[in-house]
Formats: structure tokens, C-alpha cells, sequence
């Protein structure tokens, strides 16, 4: 049995919270007893994540399909499958290569008289997830590609947003783990208060910064160290110098990915004045490329429910009635007031204006605001007064410029000449940086994340080394001491 199903209504905080514990202690003790797993039981364990991703594909794909309403299939196996089967591969091919020993310098004369220092990874213990509905199984596969090279075992607590995900994550790991290795926790929001308050050796959230602070202050209660992947207001700058329609075609298949519920997708892009148009126009080509008709085809996502499709639609409302001109991208001229699915055609919102709700909050869906700068410095200033974001793209081909963008920007990571796609690069760290995240992951930087570098150090045996440290503290050890601390 490697799950503990909590009934969505249970009200007794106390029994859902014993009920995790239960299972962590059994992970923790199972840690303890058996000692660090060898490199061939990690391998075993991504192996058997592969395993479960490959042989239940089309069950991923319909269980998307069903938490949406509609999700494109072939976006779902790119995202949720291949996505998830990348990272594993790439911990399983390096893994041994990042648990070897790191050798470090030491202190003159102490190298020379035979000491040596270095360090190496040690497994955390168990490591908490809790993963999202907009990528419900990268989300959560992923990050088990450095829990599992570390040596480590997961508890894995899915949004209640995607029951059906959730439902066949539990069983998939049901059927491939045992509970001491790895266990899922399915339920709503008190599941996920009393999983939060766990003393886990390390605790990965992903999701809206508004349920990270409680999530952060849960597991500040049992000094858990945490990561957390949130998201905020990717920009997009575009330069001069840029091709305008290339530009368009790839920020748009970024915005229209998902349906825009990416925590990376394009948030507003900031073009030349005199380009706006030709920015506007490339987007209307490139939407239409993709996607002539929309709403009953199967490659464009639905919005996840109808809370998320309101506060989507409201931003446009709330533009549209500030003033704002609203550019609907409607290939078809399709109506969208009367469909079976949460669906919004990709919405351009130009000149708005900083009342606006559209310039406040994370989007999350296929609305893109559009600002006019006259110089680049108009750019950098409006990124750097606002909350610094998990992603930044740089459309040019000036040099000097895209150099000048990102040595005064700040933002988790940056793509350039495209959008989105650093996330991909699993040698590179994901991770935000202030309002947009804390500590990162993917490759050797996930493992390290849940490792602890333990620092070894063995002394010279020469027995005037550690005289060298011991009263009486005559004048010669004065000379030596005042003989090291110099300019």
C-alpha cells in the first residue's frame, strides 16, 4: 500500500494529520534502518517512474482530458510524459557522477602536512511534494529525479483541482512503490494545511505565491527547509532589432501552451511604439496557423474551471471597461458564450493602463497585455519596480543591448529569442528568486537541493599540527599566529 486516500470533506484535522505522520515516520524509520540507498536501488526507483509514465501514457492523456475538459493530447504526452521522462533519464545517466566526492583546498601548511578535506551528499531523509494542477504529472515526476539520485523517499500530495490525475498518480504509485518509498496523499485544502505542518526533511511547493506563505509558515514550525516554485509576471522585451513576426509566433505558441496556465508563460510583452501593429498582426497569423477554428478543437486547452475562467474573463472586462482596445484572436469568429468547456480565444490587451487587474496579477491563460516603449531603458524600468519574476525573454539581435538586459534585470531565469524554453534544459537550475520563488531544482541542482553536502575532514598526523592549536601560548606560537594575519 503506498497511498493514503483523505476524504476531501473530513473535518478532523487532527486524524488527517496523524494519518500523514503515520506514513512519514514509516518512510523516516525505513530511511534509518536500511541506510543510503545504493546507486543501483535509485536507478531501480527512476527506473520505475519511467516505467510508470511509458505503460500508462494514454491513461495520463485521458485523465488530462478529463480534469479539463479539454487538453490537447499531443501537448499532454510533450508536457506530462516526455517532460517527466527527461529529467528521470538525465538523473539516472549522471547520478553517479554527482555523488562522488568533491576534494577542497585546505589552509596552508595543513595540505602539505598530509590533512584532506571534502564533501559529499548524503541522502535528506524524505522529501515532501506538493504539486499543481496545471502540470499535475511533470510537476510531480519531475522533482522525483532529484529526490530519487539523492537517495531519498517522497511523500506526494496532488491538487485537489485535477481529481482524476490525482486519482491515477495514486494509483500508479500504488502499484510500483511501496509506502516506505514513495506515498500519495490525495484530498483538498485541509489535507494540504495538515501535509504542510509535517516535519518532512525537505518540502517542494509548487503553486501560487497567496498558498506559499502558508505553506512556508506550516513548515517554519518544524524548521523544514523549503523550495518553492511560484510564478508572478514573466515580461517579454522586444527590441528593435527583432524580426516582429517571428517574435509574435513564438511569444504566442508560449501564451497559447496550456492555454496559457504555464507559471512561465509570457505575462506582457513590451514592444517599440512604432511595431505595435506589426506585433498585433503577427500574433493574428500565428494564431491562426495553429489554430483556425478553437472551440471544439482538441489542440486548444480549456481554462481548468470556472472559478479560473471568471477571473480570467474579468480581466478582460475590467480593461475593456477602463479603456482599454481588446484585440480578441478568433480565427473563426466562433462564439464562445454557449461551448461545453471552459475555453477563451487568445486575447491581446493593447495600451493598458497600472488600474488595470490584467497589470496587477499573475494571468495564468491566453491574455496578453501589450506595452509601447520609445527606449529599452523605459523596459528595464518597469521590470525593475515591480516584483522580480520566475521568467524573462529578450527578443534581438543586438548584442550590446541583450547584455544590458540582463545585467540589469533580476528574474529566476531568462530565455532569449524564445520563451518558455530554459525550463527544458535540465543541466540548468529552475527556481524563482524573491516573490517568484525560493531555491531550485532540475539536474545536479536537484539533487543537490535534496542532498545535505556534508563536509569531511581528516587530520594530518603529524602530531605538531594539533600542538600548533594547544596552550601554553608562548611567543612562538604568537609569532606564527600574528604571521597569518596580514594584508
Amino acid at each position: 500500500m503506498s497511498v493514503v486516500e483523505t476524504s476531501p470533506e473530513a473535518t478532523n484535522a487532527d486524524a488527517i494529520s496523524d494519518g500523514i505522520r503515520a506514513i512519514l515516520d514509516k518512510q523516516k524509520k525505513a530511511h534509518i534502518d536500511e541506510g543510503p540507498a545504493s546507486v543501483k536501488r535509485r536507478k531501480d526507483w527512476i527506473d520505475r517512474s519511467i516505467a510508470l509514465l511509458v505503460d500508462n501514457k494514454d491513461e495520463i492523456v485521458e485523465a488530462l482530458m478529463s480534469d479539463f475538459g479539454n487538453r490537447a493530447p499531443v501537448a499532454s504526452l510533450m508536457t506530462d510524459v516526455m517532460g517527466s521522462v527527461g529529467p528521470l533519464e538525465h538523473a539516472k545517466k549522471n547520478m553517479e557522477k554527482w555523488l562522488r566526492p568533491e576534494k577542497r583546498k585546505l589552509q596552508f601548511p595543513l595540505g602539505l602536512l598530509g590533512a584532506k578535506a571534502h564533501v559529499e551528499y548524503q541522502p535528506l531523509g524524505t522529501i515532501g511534494i506538493i504539486s499543481p494542477w496545471n502540470f499535475p504529472f511533470n510537476l510531480t515526476f519531475a522533482p522525483l529525479a532529484g529526490v530519487f539520485a539523492a537517495g531519498n523517499r517522497a511523500m506526494i500530495k496532488p491538487s485537489e483541482f485535477t481529481p482524476a490525475c490525482s486519482e491515477l498518480m495514486a494509483k500508479m504509485f500504488r502499484a510500483a512503490y511501496d509506502e516506505t518509498e514513495v506515498a500519495v496523499v490525495t484530498g483538498g485544502p485541509a489535507v494540504g494545511e495538515a501535509f504542510s505542518k509535517q516535519p518532512f526533511d525537505h518540502l517542494l511547493f509548487t503553486g501560487a505565491g497567496s498558498i506559499a506563505k502558508h505553506v512556508m509558515r506550516a513548515a517554519s514550525e518544524n524548521l523544514v527547509p523549503v523550495t518553492l516554485e511560484l510564478g508572478g509576471k514573466s515580461p517579454v522585451i522586444v527590441s528593435r532589432s527583432a524580426d516582429m513576426e517571428d517574435v509574435a509566433a513564438r511569444v504566442m505558441t508560449g501564451k497559447t501552451l496550456n492555454a496559457g496556465q504555464i507559471c512561465l508563460a509570457p505575462d506582457y510583452v513590451m514592444v517599440p511604439e512604432e511595431k505595435a501593429d506589426d506585433f498585433v498582426a503577427g500574433a493574428q497569423k500565428a494564431v491562426t496557423k495553429m489554430f483556425p477554428t478553437m472551440k471544439d478543437n482538441p489542440d486548444y486547452t480549456s481554462i481548468i474551471n470556472d472559478r479560473h475562467y471568471d477571473r480570467i474573463t474579468g480581466y478582460i472586462e475590467d480593461a475593456k471597461a477602463k479603456g482599454a482596445e481588446i484585440v480578441e484572436i478568433n480565427p473563426a469568429n466562433e462564439d464562445f458564450s454557449q461551448q461545453p468547456y471552459n475555453k477563451i480565444p487568445p486575447t491581446i490587451i493593447k495600451n493598458p493602463t497600472e488600474d488595470m487587474k490584467v497589470l496587477q496579477d499573475e494571468i495564468f491563460g491566453p491574455v496578453l497585455p501589450m506595452k509601447t516603449y520609445k527606449d529599452v531603458s523605459e523596459t528595464l524600468d518597469y521590470v525593475n519596480a515591480n516584483d522580480r519574476p520566475l521568467g524573462l525573454y529578450y527578443f534581438g539581435q543586438d548584442d550590446a543591448e541583450e547584455r544590458r538586459v540582463l545585467d540589469h534585470t533580476t528574474s529566476g531565469g531568462v530565455t532569449v529569442n524564445d520563451v518558455i524554453m530554459h525550463v527544458s534544459m535540465e543541466d540548468l537550475p529552475f527556481g524563482g528568486v524573491g516573490p517568484s520563488g525560493m531555491g531550485s531544482y532540475h539536474g545536479i541542482d536537484g539533487f543537490r537541493t535534496f542532498s545535505h553536502a556534508k563536509a569531511v575532514y581528516h587530520q594530518a598526523k603529524a602530531q605538531m599540527v594539533a600542538e600548533m592549536f594547544r596552550p601554553p601560548y608562548d611567543a612562538k606560537k604568537r609569532k606564527r599566529v600574528l604571521s597569518m594575519i596580514k594584508k
